[in-house]
């Protein structure tokens, strides 16, 4: 249980996330006034729908009586749409109710159970779906007579082969998953399986078919009484209505026009409403606002400049300063970089550690603007590469830097490889985006990068896909995709974490004699100190979304000043030292939305005294490159 008074993560509802997408705001809106209006139909002061009185047929709009005026036969025009809304309303989310429950649980038990179940059920739905399916309910209320009832019961049977399938398609990409199987393990009956762990997750795609689908029963409903299959007179709904006004478009338009309106209205309204439930139910766009990830991270407006060191001389090939990227989430703002700033030289390769959620990959994902908006933004400091600042850059120049003059090495490259293209297609891309080659001329050159990365059987695996090879292989197509362009600067975000030792190791010695041999700086975003020691020249430690200490390697390693950082090296065994006691950091490092005061550190750190409670503590120069956020570096507090 959360402590007395702690404050809780405040993420959008679903509601709150609805209202920021405009038109589905809207699409709700104009289905709500309509909806209210209907269902109100029985005790608004409105005329009788059938009562007749020829002598005031065909009344225009705006008529004594009849504001909408009247029909052919004298009928009030909105009584009648009132109620024909109600019934068309009515049929429409009925039968949409019914062809979900049964398409879905169609699609649940074939998609769960696979061969023999699979292809009959599917083959039986294979078979509704050979028919064009508005001629198939148009042949079925033919063989059942017309009416209401009737309609509604051919047009849900067929719109059951649409959920159906959709579901089928999401439940097989869901039965062999992990969480599938333990559940099985664990004894799971077949029912509580589908109805516990598939449903949950199909949910979602049902929810978005029923938005989009009910627009179309409420079509093909019209669609059938417009041909007197549907609603049988004096019964009204929109279908019925436009039918008998059709013959009197050229004398009384608006017999016509008005039910045509309040169909369009009701279409616009659901297909707008059923985009914003798909992105209301999408968990990758539930971080607070309603719109997709853009190509680059929004920078704010204004940014602060300078700050912290002077230029160094020779001026450094990437110098960040004073970076700040937030992520607001629902009325919470998580500081995930606070103020950090480093340089790094050409050739230089710098190691950056800390705990999960210190801010590493989130720094380095801010240089290239690689942090999705929403809910990232910059909101402060600058990133100088090669004297450019890439915050605010516009996307056509950034987009020539990424891949070209700075690249990315990703930690799993199974999800940053296309698998729809082999892996040598991907990198010759990436080649003749930037160099402006030939296709043969690229290919030719990614068969010299995989050799020069040690692939084996290179020629072969270029025509491999990502799935095809082994994680040591694909780390190393990622490499290769890095070195492609010769960069300056590459960016490795924990590329060996997912690697056996082995591979880790010989990944780890390829990338550093490429880097040396091509002369790039290296970024190297890890949680081993071991790799730090053998790879690069400097350390940044992260915690809390600051860096706490920074330095030489050797430095920082044989006399840490920051407890974090010592604390951090305590948890690394030496070979040969089995008797060497390793103690885990007590506690948990604090959410970067409700940070302390003072040091970040103070509440898990072993000598924190009353001033660390206070106040903001400053990278302190320790000397020699040297830097540590403390306020008693390598010493106890008294």
């Amino acid at each position: 249980m959360p402590a007395p008074g702690a404050r809780r993560p405040s993420r959008p509802g679903a509601w709150a996330r609805l209202r920021r997408n405009a038109l589905a705001t809207f699409g709700l809106g104009l289905l709500v006034t309509i909806a209210l209006l209907a269902l109100a139909a029985p005790i608004l002061p409105i005329a009788d729908p059938d009562v007749t009185a020829v002598a005031q047929r065909l009344l225009p709009p705006f008529s004594d009586g009849a504001i909408l005026g009247t029909d052919q036969l004298g009928r009030d025009l909105l009584s009648r749409l009132l109620w024909g809304t109600r019934v068309s309303l009515a049929v429409g989310v009925i039968a949409t109710l019914v062809a979900t429950i049964v398409g879905s649980l169609i699609g649940l038990v074939a998609g769960y159970y696979g061969k023999l179940v699979d292809n009959v059920l599917m083959r039986g739905i294979d078979m509704l779906m050979a028919f064009p399916y508005l001629l198939l309910a148009l042949a079925i209320v033919a063989a059942l007579g017309p009416g209401l009832l009737n309609a509604m019961f051919a047009i849900s049977l067929v719109n059951i082969p649409f959920f159906a399938r959709a579901v089928r398609g999401a439940t097989v990409g869901l039965v062999s998953r992990e969480y599938v199987d333990a559940a099985r393990l664990c004894g799971f009956s077949d029912l509580r399986i589908i109805a516990a762990e598939l449903f949950p997750n199909v949910l979602p795609v049902i929810v978005i078919t029923m938005s989009t689908t009910l627009g179309w029963m409420i079509l093909e409903t019209a669609g059938l009484s417009f041909l007197g299959l549907g609603a049988q007179p004096p019964q009204a709904d929109l279908g019925s209505m436009l039918g008998d006004g059709r013959k009197l478009i050229i004398n009384a338009p608006h017999v016509a026009t008005l039910p045509g309106l309040v169909i369009l209205f009701l279409v616009i309204g659901t297909n707008l409403l059923g985009d914003g439930l798909r992105d209301v139910l999408d968990p990758r766009l539930k971080s607070g606002a309603m719109t997709r990830p853009v190509a680059a991270t929004a920078a704010a407006g204004t940014q602060e400049r300078g700050g912290g060191q002077g230029t160094p001389v020779p001026p450094p090939l990437l110098s960040v300063r004073d970076l700040q990227t937030h992520f607001t989430v629902g009325h919470e703002v998580y500081r995930a970089v606070n103020g950090v700033s480093f340089d790094v030289q050409a050739g230089e390769a710098v190691g950056i550690v800390g705990e999960s959620g210190s801010g590493k990959s989130v720094t380095a994902m801010s240089i290239l603007g690689l942090v999705p908006t929403p809910p990232g933004k910059i909101v402060g400091g600058e990133i100088l590469f090669q004297g450019t600042d890439l915050v605010g850059l516009p996307l056509r120049e950034l987009q020539n830097i990424r891949g070209g003059k700075i690249a990315y090495i990703f930690q799993d490259p199974l999800t940053t490889l296309n698998p729809l293209f082999t892996v040598g297609v991907q990198v010759a891309e990436t080649i003749q985006r930037h160099q402006g080659i030939g296709r043969a001329a690229a290919m030719a050159r990614t068969l010299e990068l995989f050799e020069s990365v040690q692939i084996p059987d290179a020629k072969d695996r270029m025509g491999a896909y990502p799935h095809q090879l082994s994680g040591g292989q694909r780390q190393r197509v990622g490499i290769a995709m890095a070195l492609a362009n010769e960069p300056d600067l590459i960016i490795a975000d924990e590329p060996t974490t997912a690697l056996d030792v082995t591979t880790q190791a010989e990944v780890l010695r390829l990338l550093d004699t490429l880097r040396r041999e091509k002369g790039a700086a290296l970024i190297f975003i890890t949680h081993d100190f071991g790799v730090v020691s053998e790879l690069c020249d400097r350390v940044l430690v992260m915690y809390a979304g600051r860096i706490v200490e920074s330095g030489p390697v050797a430095q920082v390693f044989a006399e840490p000043a920051h407890p974090y950082a010592r604390r951090l090296l305590d948890c690394v065994p030496i070979l040969g030292q089995p008797e060497r006691s390793i103690d885990a950091i007590p506690g948990l490092p604090p959410a970067v939305n409700d940070l302390p005061p003072g040091c970040a550190f103070a509440p898990r750190c072993d000598q924190v005294a009353p001033p660390c409670r206070e106040g903001n503590i400053e990278l302190r120069d320790l000397g020699a490159g040297h830097a540590a956020r403390c306020l008693f570096p390598g010493q106890a507090a008294s």
